[in-house]
């Protein structure tokens, strides 16, 4: 697989699994009536970018993450003090529909008010002298969507009760657990995906697909033989013909088979691979849609147990950082993933879509799940933890997950690169 190709299989499959793990939080805001500012996947300089109703949706150069940015979870815009000199734009009811800080003289219509006082989060309004006009104070109201313009860049107001702080502790929790409760969904829509085109692996005693190269083939097995019994020994599961063929490298089984009606004796030979028997046939697959959907979601329940498994054995001693594997080992792996076909493809984004749910939902400061325990300790004590101790616990957790992501990337380029 040529650089270019696993590039581009490695930013397509890590962007999809950021943009569901976003979506998550972003549909569950919007739900809860917050307003959001935008949509953004990668970090640092834009790529692309463009505004429909409220939010941009931005693309960003390092395809290593995204955000929603919310309002009030960072400082609000501008303050607007008394004496500053701002442009309004009303429409025909004299309300406020724009805020100009700067460059007043791009819109001529604009009326310009020199503010006594201000708010444009509660009560919304701004009183102040306008210009031209004799010296008495006048209140003007501001629209709910009004916008504010400084130095001709956009940003809507955002009132208190579109801000996510206001909203209840429920919502909050619902907006933040989302992101990884999405990234779990799209791993059991991908298995049931795989389910439905490639089949769900069966337990009948039915013969799958047979290599080219196999002993099965060489007997004169087909794809779809019923297997009845082997060396007269009746087996009624695909499991029991993997360990009697596995327990028999280099001797010769006669299968009892069903095909088309007719009841067959062939004698195959398994091939002695490190002293295990393989006749090269694959388990039969099922289609059926119900199959699909248990698959979905037993499939991805195995990862979810897998993944926290070797989070306890990383824990206890079991399993060292060395082996922990960061960007780096995710895009070598996606290369060779990629070349063994698409449905192996689609399983590994699938268990890393759980990978990241999991990962996000630990109680790690700056992730989704250091969030979430200060949500589970507003609940215990009835208040929220201050945000000036909660935004210095988040920079600190931060700080050591950005210390740890160097470690690991750099455990990745020893291991892959520096051979």
């Amino acid at each position: 697989m040529s650089t270019l190709s696993t590039v581009i299989a490695f930013i397509l499959l890590f962007g999809a699994l950021v943009f569901f793990h976003e979506l998550g939080h972003f549909l569950f805001a919007k739900k809860a009536g917050i307003l959001c500012r935008e949509f953004a996947i990668g970090f640092g300089p834009k790529v692309f970018a463009f505004k429909k109703n409220e939010t941009v949706y931005t693309i960003r150069l390092l395809p290593l993450g995204g955000y929603v940015r919310m309002a009030g979870e960072d400082p609000e815009l501008i303050e607007l003090k008394p004496g500053l000199r701002v442009g309004l734009i009303l429409d025909e009811n004299e309300v406020v529909q724009k805020i100009i800080i700067n460059q007043k003289s791009k819109y001529p219509n604009a009326r310009i008010v020199e503010i006594e006082r201000a708010d444009i989060e509660k009560d919304l309004f701004i009183q102040g002298i306008e210009e031209e006009e004799d010296e008495r104070s006048k209140v003007y109201k501001v629209d709910p969507k009004a916008v504010l313009v400084d130095n001709g860049i956009e940003s809507q107001i955002a009132p208190l009760d579109r801000q996510f702080a206001s909203k209840s502790l429920l919502a909050r929790t619902l907006t933040i657990f989302a992101g990884p409760l999405f990234n779990f969904l799209l791993a059991v829509v991908v298995y049931i995906i795989i389910g439905l085109l490639q089949g769900v692996p069966s337990d009948e005693a039915k013969l799958g697909v047979i290599t080219e190269d196999g002993a099965a083939i060489e007997a004169g097995l087909q794809e779809g033989d019923i297997v009845h019994s082997i060396d007269g020994e009746k087996v009624t599961k695909w499991a029991e013909i993997v360990e009697i063929v596995r327990d028999n490298p280099g001797e010769t089984l006669t299968f009892q088979v069903e095909r088309n009606g007719d009841v067959l004796d062939v004698d195959v030979v398994p091939n002695d691979v490190e002293g295990q028997g393989k006749i090269g046939v694959y388990a039969p697959m099922d289609k059926s849609f119900v199959d699909a959907i248990a698959y979905g979601f037993t499939e991805t329940w195995f990862w979810i147990k897998t993944i926290f498994i070797i989070l306890g054995d990383l824990v206890t001693g079991g399993f060292t950082i060395d082996a922990l594997g960061g960007p780096v080992a995710i895009y070598a792996s996606t290369e060779m993933v990629a070349e063994s076909g698409i449905f192996n493809l689609l399983r590994w984004g699938a268990m890393l879509s759980v990978n990241l749910g999991i990962m996000n939902l630990l109680p790690i400061p700056a992730l989704d799940g250091g969030r979430l325990t200060f949500f589970a300790i507003e609940a215990l004590r009835g208040k929220p933890v201050s945000k000036e101790k909660e935004g210095f616990v988040h920079l600190i957790g931060f700080s050591l997950l950005m210390l740890l992501m160097i470690l690991v990337t750099w455990n990745d380029i020893q291991r892959f690169f520096l051979k």
